[in-house]
């Protein structure tokens, strides 16, 4: 998934390769929509929902915002099918590989340290 994002140097491209992304991926549905599920932090509306199956935790997210959604996105798909001690354990480095940390506001870094967070509790809770 890197190599693939790094092959596009303009970053601003690289965040529509993002956004376009995750426009077709099954995302929470509208049921799943609750307070229950929505990450605090956000500015933009955030629902995140982890499921634990065979080992394993599974991520699905929506935003209201297209760019939340994708970047929100790419981080369920990098903890996606982990076990909850890689998850706990590893930091991601992603969004500096990518050079999104030169491009997104402090409020979206904020947010997204928010929904890493879930992902980490999440995963805590089933070690």
């Amino acid at each position: 998934m890197v190599s693939e994002l790094l092959y596009i140097e303009d970053a601003q491209e690289r965040l529509g390769f993002i956004v376009e992304r995750a426009r077709p991926r099954l995302a929470v549905s509208r049921e799943e929509h609750t307070d229950a599920n929505r990450v605090p932090g956000c500015v933009s509306p955030v629902w995140l929902v982890g499921e634990f199956r065979e080992g394993r935790c599974y991520f699905r997210s929506d935003a209201e915002s297209p760019l939340v959604r994708g970047l929100v996105a790419l981080l369920c798909d990098l903890y996606s099918d982990a076990e909850p001690a890689d998850i706990v354990a590893h930091e991601p480095a992603l969004l500096e590989q990518l050079g999104l940390l030169r491009t997104l506001s402090p409020t979206r870094l904020n947010g997204l340290r928010s929904v890493r967070a879930n992902i980490r509790e999440f995963a805590a809770r089933h070690l």
